[in-house]
């Protein structure tokens, strides 16, 4: 995976919302578990973004608008759900922790 597909993955997984697509985010929304594989994609296009964005002093404001939906609006739906007696997959809260850890390391890094 390259930077470029990368970040469209990022993006389309959090604010570029195709009405055809189950993104990432809009399953949380849904108090639905995320399909088979979009954390792992998650993690695999940070982890190709935080190598190159390595030592760049700054982020371009869609990429860290996606970057605050991943960790802050992901990670209030998946409480608030939970807290009103919806089950999710064992994992997701680690995946969150994740996710939230990846975002964390490019954001040092780019500081």
């Amino acid at each position: 995976m390259d930077f470029q597909t990368a970040r469209q993955s990022i993006l389309n997984q959090t604010v570029n919302l195709q009405p055809d697509q189950q993104p990432f985010i809009h399953c949380l929304r849904q108090g639905q578990p995320p399909i088979p594989g979009q954390v792992t994609t998650l993690l695999l296009a940070l982890r190709v973004v935080g190598e190159a964005l390595r030592q760049e002093p700054t982020l371009d404001r869609t990429l860290a608008h996606a970057f605050f939906v991943l960790t802050y609006e992901s990670r209030n739906l998946y409480q608030r759900h939970h807290q009103a007696g919806h089950e999710w997959p064992p994992l997701l809260d680690e995946d969150l922790d994740r996710i939230a850890k990846a975002v964390r390391d490019i954001l040092a890094d780019a500081a």
